[in-house]
């Protein structure tokens, strides 16, 4: 059941005490009422007093018998429960009336003192990381909402002041990390083709030279899923079909330890986000089944569209993986069954296909398929253009 909004549940509060508090003013009115038209009136002719002239009954001077004053009382009782009820009926109707326009104008007053409410949610529900700049700005009293206003425009400064941080230290990370390293690879790969170097230092030139690419695909792989993680700046329709078929034709021109058959069932999926990090998204998930695969292996991949998106799938027939080990997977530096210790990756893979899944609104799963490897599931938004 939807509940209602703020609004009218303030709005039916209003009408509930206005209603709560006619009635109490309604009822005190009608016994106060009632109990002074019984002293005033009805108390008199029950007494009989002596003195009152009915004109056209009885003489001037004489006193009116019981039975003419019973009569007169009960005449007087029952004029004054049809004055007491005509005016329980016409309080009951002008209550009625009022309390609609009460309502009305407790609707109006809610809407005007949410206003401010309605600017704040508005400002946070258009922010993201590119546009971080803008603030609220509510003017008026420093009132309750004020306060809020302005709390919510100096976290907005702080956390302005955070990503603005994030970005300058990607970027300084960026040359700081690759530039050694590429200096290192320059180096080693000059003394590999230095004639007059002995096997042992060639020998040592190659080792250097493996764990400087391995460090080297760990900083890119670490850099990337810090940017992955940042709001997009680009998005376009992007057709997920051809981006799988590029991928394929890339991991086609790669030396293949394993002999891996990717069969492709290939549907037009067009979604919105950002063309390169989409590719790589598609390129981890397609390496990752054929690296973790098993000699004469399968990967299968298939795109299509669904009624609530594009989904992306990617099973491989690798080894078996324990279910209570599929959702680990996903976090940096863990692969099926290992640590980072080996040298086949940086354990980043999925983490970055996470990454930029969920800066595409989107939703990864990944289930340990019973006959040994992985299916991951890969559901995004489906371009409305």
């Amino acid at each position: 059941m939807k509940r209602l909004g703020l609004r009218m549940r303030l709005t039916l509060l209003y009408g509930v005490l206005f209603f709560a508090a006619g009635s109490a003013l309604l009822w005190s009115t009608y016994l106060i009422t009632a109990r002074a038209l019984e002293i005033r009136l009805v108390g008199k002719f029950t007494l009989g007093l002596p003195g009152q002239i009915l004109p056209g009954q009885i003489a001037p001077g004489q006193v009116p018998p019981k039975d003419l004053l019973y009569g007169l009382t009960s005449e007087v009782g029952e004029r004054t429960s049809q004055v007491l009820d005509e005016m329980l009926r016409s309080s009951l109707i002008i209550m009625v009336l009022i309390g609609l326009v009460a309502v009305l104008l407790g609707y109006l007053v809610a809407d005007r003192a949410l206003r401010p409410l309605d600017r704040v949610t508005e400002t946070a529900e258009r922010l993201s990381e590119s546009n971080l700049h803008e603030r609220i700005a509510l003017q008026g009293p420093h009132d309750e909402i004020k306060r809020l206003a302005d709390t919510f425009d100096a976290m907005l400064d702080r956390l302005h002041k955070g990503f603005d941080g994030q970005r300058r230290f990607i970027s300084n990370a960026s040359h700081e990390l690759r530039t050694p390293l590429a200096i290192n690879r320059t180096i080693l790969e000059v003394s590999l083709e230095e004639p007059a170097a002995s096997e042992d230092l060639k020998a040592l030139a190659r080792a250097l030279l493996g764990t400087n690419a391995r460090y080297e695909r760990l900083i890119e792989g670490l850099l990337l899923l810090a940017q992955s993680e940042q709001e997009l700046t680009v998005r376009k329709p992007v057709d997920l079909g051809q981006v799988v078929r590029t991928v394929v034709e890339q991991l086609g021109t790669q030396p293949a330890k394993r002999q891996v058959t990717i069969h492709q069932d290939l549907r037009r999926a067009v979604c919105q986000g950002d063309p390169l990090f989409l590719e790589r998204c598609v390129f981890n998930l397609v390496e990752n089944a054929v690296k973790y695969n098993v000699r004469d292996g399968d990967v299968r991949v298939t795109v299509r569209e669904e009624d609530d998106g594009v989904l992306l799938t990617v099973n491989n027939t690798g080894p078996q993986v324990a279910p209570y080990e599929v959702d680990d997977l996903f976090e940096p530096f863990r692969r099926q069954g290992e640590r980072v210790r080996s040298a086949r990756g940086a354990g980043l893979g999925l983490s970055i296909v996470r990454a930029i899944v969920d800066a595409h609104d989107g939703a990864v799963t990944a289930l340990a398929r019973p006959e040994g490897g992985l299916s991951i599931a890969v559901r995004l938004p489906r371009d409305r253009g």
